[in-house]
């Protein structure tokens, strides 16, 4: 066991080498093997928790299952509709929504905004009210309430919850004919903010509304949607739902789910996890390059060592495990300790919030610690590292110094 070129690999890991360079040089590489797993472990950490946020908030913005129209904008037979959804057994709620962009102006001061208008039962199925920064979701009891999108709201400074100022909404009129005066272009309502929820990439300038008032804007008739959204009583069933209620509507609805309705979103989420990954690989792959060095610098430190074992009857397979053997534990010592670090430092990061997303703002960065954070950054370090130790200890030229 003492003649093992394991055992002998630990202890010229562990044991003083000839010279305090070679040792240092030794230890830099495992220090820098080290930072590189810990960084990577706390920004993919980072990343997972940014992902479970804008899972979250993509919560708020798509239902379980979608309903639209295969023929334009506006759901036909929308009585029937509604009837085939209330006699499904799955569906916990539903509600309709009409979405369209509108201009939106207070104190000569304007911008252009999505509106959405739902119904009372939007809060079932998309429970945005829960996400507010401030003020009240809409009452329904009057048309001209509104939920504003905070972005979009510190551009306008428009009051919150009083009354007395109010903003305008402008929506174009459809339609041929002479124009005169501006009742002829636009439809106009005023509208009271009652409260401010935060936005994302996909909600950004967005104003909930009662969905009177996108009809009054758009001249729809009263019981007219855009699309029905339904909220699943088990969300498990997603697809059996789906296929249930494509069948019953017919081809002229669209059933779409969560899932496909954010396609593109998720597409970009994985493409961006896919290009910090490469990063931070390519970031341990550079720091490699100093477990290379430390290998080559011992084997000129242990170059009269490797003559001894060699004349003692060490084959050249077993010298050169001594170096490969010497590279790995570097390696597995970095990992081991950067993977404790990193937990430690996310721990940390969940616990007390002390590195915040931006100057000025109280959102920490979200961390959220998975297994397989850990899988995938040890992995790809004892893999770059496996590689760089088992290369480099074939150069092995302690032997054929003279």
């Amino acid at each position: 066991m003492r003649n093992t070129p394991l055992y002998i690999a630990t202890r010229y890991l562990l044991a003083k080498k000839g010279s305090t360079a070679v040792t240092f040089i030794t230890w830099l590489a495992a220090l820098a093997m080290m930072v590189a797993v810990t960084a990577m472990f706390i920004i993919i950490s980072v990343f997972s928790g940014l992902e479970d946020l804008n899972r979250d908030l993509i919560a708020n913005l798509h239902a379980d299952i979608t309903v639209k129209s295969n023929e334009g904008k506006t759901l036909p037979s929308i009585d029937k509709a509604t009837k085939i959804l209330s006699e499904n057994k799955e569906i916990a709620h539903f509600s309709k929504v009409i979405e369209e962009r509108v201009y939106i102006n207070f104190r000569e001061n304007g911008d252009i905004a999505n509106l959405r208008g739902v119904d009372s039962a939007y809060i079932f199925v998309n429970p945005i009210d829960k996400n507010i920064f401030y003020g009240t979701y809409p009452s329904f009891k009057y048309s001209n309430e509104v939920l504003l999108e905070n972005k979009l709201d510190n551009r306008l400074a428009i009051p919150v919850g009083e009354s007395s100022e109010s903003a305008s909404l402008m929506m174009p009129k459809s339609g041929t004919g002479i124009i005169s005066k501006e009742e002829d272009i636009f439809n106009k309502r005023e509208i009271f903010v009652s409260g401010v929820f935060p936005g994302n990439d996909q909600l950004d300038n967005t104003i909930i509304s009662p969905i009177e008032l996108t009809r009054e804007l758009l001249d729809l008739p009263e019981r007219s949607a855009y699309k029905i959204v339904i909220k699943l009583k088990n969300t498990e069933l997603t697809d059996a739902v789906k296929d249930q209620l494509k069948e019953k509507l017919g081809r002229k609805y669209i059933v779409t789910t969560k899932s496909e309705e954010n396609a593109a979103f998720w597409k970009m989420i994985n493409t961006e996890k896919l290009f910090i990954y490469l990063i931070f690989s390519l970031v341990i792959f550079i720091t490699t390059f100093n477990l290379a060095g430390a290998i080559i610098i011992l084997q000129l430190d242990k170059k009269e060592q490797a003559k001894s074992l060699i004349s003692l009857g060490m084959n050249l397979k077993s010298l050169r495990n001594i170096y490969f053997y010497t590279g790995l534990l570097i390696v597995f010592f970095g990992i081991v300790s950067g993977l404790v670090l990193g937990t430690a430092i996310s721990y940390f990061q969940i616990s007390t919030g002390f590195f915040k997303a931006g100057a000025g703002t109280e959102l920490a960065f979200p961390v959220r610690i998975r297994l397989i954070n850990y899988l995938i950054v040890g992995a790809t370090a004892a893999v770059f590292g496996f590689m760089v130790s088992w290369i480099f200890s074939k150069i092995n030229r302690s032997y054929f110094a003279a």
